[in-house]
């Protein structure tokens, strides 16, 4: 199972961290775990190269496991930029665990 935690402040994603493999499938046929993990790395990606961000990130490819900080201070382009990108890919992951919930663990919280 892949344990996704998403961590708001004032009701921005100001933190992503995904742990594990969801084991839906064989590995290199897992369709659940290349859509969560498709769906987290295109965020990473339009916040490093659309909105121009330097994370602080964590990667174990082979354990699973991706996290990711936004720096603490954003100008407001930033800032919207990075939570149309982050809010986004909360509805792909939500929408990815109505369906898979035994493979998912999604658990969104406040700072």
């Amino acid at each position: 199972m892949t344990k996704v935690n998403i961590l708001k402040q004032e009701s921005k994603i100001i933190s992503v961290e995904c742990d594990g493999h969801t084991n839906y499938g064989e590995k290199g046929e897992d369709i659940v775990c290349a859509s969560l993990s498709s769906i987290v790395q295109t965020a990473v990606l339009g916040l490093l190269m659309v909105a121009g961000l330097e994370l602080e990130m964590k990667r174990d490819d082979e354990a699973g496991y991706l996290k990711f900080t936004l720096p603490e201070k954003l100008t407001e382009t930033e800032e919207v930029k990075a939570s149309a990108i982050l809010d986004t890919m909360l509805c792909g992951i939500s929408d990815l665990y109505e369906s898979f919930s035994d493979y998912i663990e999604l658990e969104v919280k406040n700072a």
